[in-house]
């Protein structure tokens, strides 16, 4: 089975990694898929994301790196033939956010939505905080 792990990966952090390496383990096929999220404005160039995503899945041979300009998720899930979602977790706040887009996906599309709980020592680790940490000059370790 194919499954799509989507993200705007801005920064990719060790939290993502450790996702896409439990997926990777789950699954025949993993399409890791940095996504425009018009809400957002990228610090990184999507090629750099790219760059990361693909050097952070160099041992993981089912696990290919694309990217998504146009259109929504399903819409790509539709044109690849991928039927399940892959997201990750931190807690309480990312299901409720996370939840009403599983539903979603799964009536405009039926795309199915699989949650991978965070690793408990990343659980604290989100893009939005690695970025406000390193423009305060500090340079976290995610």
């Amino acid at each position: 089975m194919r499954a799509l792990f989507p993200g705007s990966f801005d920064p990719v952090t060790q939290g993502h990694e450790d996702i896409l390496r439990r997926a990777a383990l789950l699954f025949d096929e993993v399409v890791v898929c940095v996504m425009f999220n018009a809400s957002k404005t990228g610090r990184f160039p999507v090629a750099e994301r790219l760059e990361r995503l693909r050097a952070a899945a160099t041992d993981l041979g089912n696990v290919t790196v694309d990217s998504h300009t146009g259109g929504l998720l399903v819409d790509y899930c539709d044109r690849t033939g991928i039927d399940v979602v892959v997201r990750g977790v931190r807690g309480v706040a990312d299901l409720e956010y996370e939840v009403p887009m599983a539903r979603m996906n799964r009536e405009l599309a039926g795309v199915e939505t699989f949650f991978i709980a965070a690793d408990p020592a990343l659980s604290h680790i989100s893009s939005t905080l690695v970025t406000t940490v390193s423009q305060q000059g500090r340079v976290p370790g995610c």
